[in-house]
């Protein structure tokens, strides 16, 4: 079995858990996963299935959000799992105030990571130094938010902000949270979030483990076929002994107007894997599936 599966992350569920229970459900070694998902958050975890690990590396960084964000209290993991750290009652706090300042955390932005995330300093997860109580001084990183949309506003001591965020990879909603508050002086944190779209796949379309347990016992599950995933990539075809040579290694002389990481097919409809296209040569990748 090869190909993808669009999981819909349960709450309280760690990425590690999910992978391990598709291991277990589909009795298949090689499973892997793209863009890790807090335990408390939920949505779109794309899972790859067999050889189809090996492309997870090649699939788009773009991801979507929805997120609430309350202001008026600060955590220790900068969301509601941790411990509250500050609350302070903030119901004049207004949405016209909020939209003052929102539109400076789109396009190119410097962030600095939560203290409780999985990046690593000096070989150590950020996570495992903040529970031995090391502060550790976490340089900020530039990523890219390509829009928030503010989808509802609750009033309140602890007034709560609804927002759609489509953002790049490395980005951390949490942070935005944090952050906002930190703008407005009210303090803030992440309430709920759930991934709407990550790596190509939609929340819409995706399966929860309900559903997947459903389809194996009716025998109906089908894994996405692998290229679904990697539509943004532009497409080389090779015909006859071309793609005879480059399943085997070989280079293939091509001069073509494009450059980079391309898809690879025979004859336009067999998938054959991840090529590069370098000074007018077609390097292989990774061969997907040989010529048989």
């Amino acid at each position: 079995m090869q190909g993808f599966l669009n999981l819909n992350k349960p709450f309280d569920w760690t990425s590690h858990d999910c992978v391990a229970r598709v291991r277990k459900l589909l009795r298949l070694k090689r499973v892997g996963h793209a863009g890790t998902l807090d335990p408390a958050a939920t949505g779109v975890l794309p899972i790859a299935l067999g050889k189809a690990t090996r492309l997870l590396q090649y699939l788009p960084g773009d991801k979507a959000y929805k997120a609430t964000i309350r202001l008026g209290v600060r955590t220790t993991t900068d969301d509601l799992q941790g411990e509250i750290a500050t609350s302070q009652p903030c119901s004049e706090l207004s949405l016209a105030m909020v939209k003052t300042v929102l539109p400076q955390f789109e396009g190119k932005i410097e962030q600095i990571p939560p203290s409780y995330s999985a990046i690593q300093v000096d070989g150590k997860r950020l996570y495992d130094l903040a529970r031995q109580g090391e502060k550790v001084e976490v340089p900020a990183r530039v990523v890219e938010v390509f829009q928030i949309e503010i989808l509802d506003w609750r009033e309140g001591d602890f007034p709560e902000l609804d927002v759609a965020i489509a953002c790049g990879s490395g980005t951390y909603i949490r942070a935005i949270a944090r952050d906002l508050g930190a703008m407005l002086e009210t303090g803030g944190t992440l309430a709920a979030l759930t991934r709407t779209a990550s790596s190509g796949f939609n929340l819409a379309d995706s399966l929860t483990f309900t559903d997947l347990e459903a389809q194996l016992q009716a025998g109906i599950f089908q894994p996405i076929v692998p290229d679904v995933a990697l539509q943004h990539l532009p497409i080389v075809n090779l015909l006859g002994t071309s793609a005879e040579k480059w399943c085997q290694g070989q280079r293939i002389p091509l001069n073509l107007d494009v450059a980079g990481i391309v898809r690879v097919y025979e004859e336009e409809t067999r998938f054959l894997g991840i090529g590069q296209l370098q000074d007018d040569v077609l390097i292989p990748q990774m061969v997907f599936e040989p010529i048989s």
